[in-house]
């Protein structure tokens, strides 16, 4: 196998790339932490919300890399619970996205056999936002390919105590026993439940830190960091960052 950084000298096109990775050893899941963005439009001189724009687009661009190469299912960190800081204007423009993402590429995601999903509260969440949402979840729920799902309007430590208060409330009423309470069960009460943990973490823009996502099922995914905004991130980089994880040896603790 040819190391990534030998094939952009060459004149690859995606199949070639594909070509040259393990398919025994493809992610499962992939999450993606799309970082970047406004830094992106303001090293060009745009606005921020240009930015927003660009990286939306590449949603599908990678989306498409991903069911290339036989991941199930991609998970995109769009909106944090914390990013209800921002401005409030650049707030407005990000919850109106899904305005235009979804009706313009629906149909080919349908074509492409991809699920809809997301991941967060609804609560806070404009109505047309949601409809947007909830229309593209119900028109790709019969889908069997790629699950896409989007984490929107979720915080890991949000999700973490709300799913101790439940786990504490189920106990309390009997349901479930303190000593039955196990990795297993925890999960379920985590609003991932049933997807599995991810196998891979890609995060853009150079931080290194995983800003309270998915804390708890992180917790033996393999992680990638790259400087490329997400808007330059490119399905090159995409199978770099797979064929990375192929490198590695996941002991989850062994030898």
């Amino acid at each position: 196998m040819l190391p990534f950084k030998k094939w952009f000298g060459s004149k690859l096109n995606s199949e070639e790339l594909i070509s040259r990775l393990d398919t025994d050893n493809i992610p499962n899941h992939v999450a993606v932490i799309m970082d970047g963005n406004g830094r992106w439009a303001q090293k060009r001189g745009l606005p921020r919300v240009a930015g927003h724009h660009s990286g939306m687009k590449n949603v599908k661009k990678i989306t498409m890399a991903a069911d290339a190469i036989g991941i199930n299912i991609l998970t995109m960190y769009a909106f944090s619970t914390e990013n209800w800081k921002r401005p409030k204007e650049e707030v407005e423009y990000l919850m109106k996205l899904p305005l235009e993402f979804f009706p313009k590429e629906i149909d080919e995601l349908i074509a492409n056999n991809v699920q809809i999903r997301m991941t967060g509260w609804q609560e806070g969440l404009p109505d047309y936002t949601l409809k947007a949402i909830q229309d593209a979840i119900d028109q790709t729920k019969h889908n069997s390919g790629l699950i896409l799902n989007f984490a929107l309007n979720y915080g890991s430590r949000k999700e973490m105590l709300s799913g101790v208060q439940q786990l504490a409330r189920d106990i309390a009423d009997g349901i479930v026993t303190a000593d039955a309470v196990d990795d297993a069960v925890f999960s379920r009460y985590l609003l991932t439940h049933p997807l599995p943990d991810p196998d891979l973490l890609i995060r853009t823009s150079g931080e290194l830190r995983i800003s309270n996502f998915m804390l708890w099922q992180l917790a033996y995914s393999e992680l990638w960091f790259t400087e490329l905004c997400w808007p330059e991130f490119t399905e090159q980089h995409f199978y770099e960052a797979v064929q990375e994880y192929q490198r590695r040896a996941r002991r989850y603790g062994g030898l």
